[in-house]
């Protein structure tokens, strides 16, 4: 059992709205979180993965939430998006702070009609993966740490020997897959994806070649941390332009993967509007890549994508409950600038973030940082490069070089 860093939001929200919603893939912990909330707040549960709730639901989705206890607890509630309005008509005749807690493994506010019934009556939060925080029982404040403290320098720094990193990585943070042997994850990750192309996916659409998916997947992953090339992925998987967009809509929106959009500016033109690719977990992405511990050392080549991907996962799982509001962007411009990951506070204000798989950085490997800061003027605030070393190393022109291990122990 571990501690969800997201709990006491979840709270909140049940607090104040109507509606809470929380969202997020298959197998990172929903229902568990769910269920332990519904037993403290006397909630009534039910899950439409039961087929007596979904196949009630389905026949009259008014009757059925009519007939049902409050609060109410509803699981897997994107499995029947005609239950959104018999829930937004039953708000409006009572309308009081935690009246449903609905949980859903795809977005169904992505669904046409689905997402305007519910508007200003939910709270929209999001679990994902464990983080490295919560698998040691710890709150990361990484982010607010970011914009907050005046120097690194008197943090402590946890050493991290390049297995360890390597293993982290492959392992990733679904909740079912620690403690398990490599064999035990591949077999894991196999079912995993299995159950999700052959039911959540068809599930939310009666899409063609669903037999393609898996294989997609698989490059979609060759593909991580890089520019969204439709065109070129629709080539190499041999599915259509057109189809291949609606694929990655719907992984999109049951969390196997997501975009992050580029950082722009009317201050620097030639800014690359194309946005990056990742898996939402790493331990996912290697399992895809077949990239167990050995391969990584044997092809060095391959760490940098997992690397750069694990970082911004964990940086996506705490903006989730670090205090400091922030968007996640990445940074390039069509003559080769790049800066892997940029942190905008709501008031403008930057933090950019290099990630190197080196030990002993230098200011070379912050060529992206010094481009972006000598550009961006005050909407500056500070540069920094994780690498894999274990010391906070100024590296000159206000770029700080930090341990990874310090993302997750802050």
């Amino acid at each position: 059992m571990f501690k969800r860093n997201i709990r006491a939001l979840v709270q909140k929200a049940l607090q104040r709205s109507p509606v809470t919603l929380l969202l997020g893939a298959r197998q990172t912990g929903k229902t568990t979180l769910v269920k332990e909330l519904a037993q403290e707040h006397n909630y009534y549960y039910v899950s439409l993965d039961d087929i007596r709730f979904y196949a009630s639901a389905q026949a009259d989705p008014m009757g059925f939430i009519a007939e049902l206890p409050k609060p109410l607890v509803i699981d897997e509630v994107q499995r029947v998006p005609e239950l959104f309005l018999a829930i937004k008509h039953d708000v409006d005749m009572h309308r009081v702070p935690g009246r449903y807690f609905l949980t859903g493994s795809a977005n169904p506010l992505l669904i046409p009609k689905v997402g305007d019934s519910l508007a200003g009556r939910v709270e929209i939060l999001t679990i994902y993966p464990l983080s490295q925080g919560e698998l040691h029982n710890h709150t990361e404040r990484f982010i607010d740490t970011l914009w907050d403290a005046p120097s690194f320098n008197n943090f402590p720094v946890a050493s991290l020997s390049r297995q360890e990193l390597y293993e982290k990585i492959i392992i990733g943070g679904y909740p079912p897959v620690q403690g398990l042997s490599a064999q035990d994850r591949y077999v894991w990750f196999n079912d995993y994806i299995t159950t999700i192309t052959q039911k959540d996916i068809i599930d939310l659409s009666a899409i063609e070649a669903i037999g393609a998916m898996p294989r997609l997947l698989s490059i979609l992953a060759m593909h991580a941390g890089s520019l969204l090339n439709v065109a070129e992925i629709s080539r190499q998987s041999g599915i259509a332009n057109a189809t291949l967009n609606r694929y990655l809509i719907l992984l999109k929106m049951i969390f196997l993967i997501f975009v992050q959009e580029p950082w722009h500016s009317n201050i620097i033109r030639r800014i690359m509007k194309s946005p990056k690719l990742y898996m939402v977990d790493t331990g996912l992405l290697a399992w895809l890549q077949l990239a167990p511990v050995e391969k990584i050392y044997e092809q060095p080549h391959l760490i940098g994508p997992l690397l750069e991907n694990f970082v911004m996962t964990e940086l996506q799982k705490q903006q989730s409950w670090n205090s400091t509001m922030v968007r996640l962007y990445h940074f390039r411009t069509s003559d080769g600038n790049e800066v892997d990951i940029v942190l905008e506070r709501f008031d403008g204000k930057i933090v950019a973030i290099e990630v190197k798989a080196t030990a002993t950085p230098t200011l070379k490997d912050a060529q992206g940082l010094l481009y972006l800061k000598e550009h961006v003027g005050k909407a500056w605030h500070r540069g920094i490069l994780l690498y894999t070393g274990d010391q906070v190393v100024p590296l000159g022109n206000g770029i700080i070089a930090l341990p990874l291990t310090l993302l997750w122990t802050l």
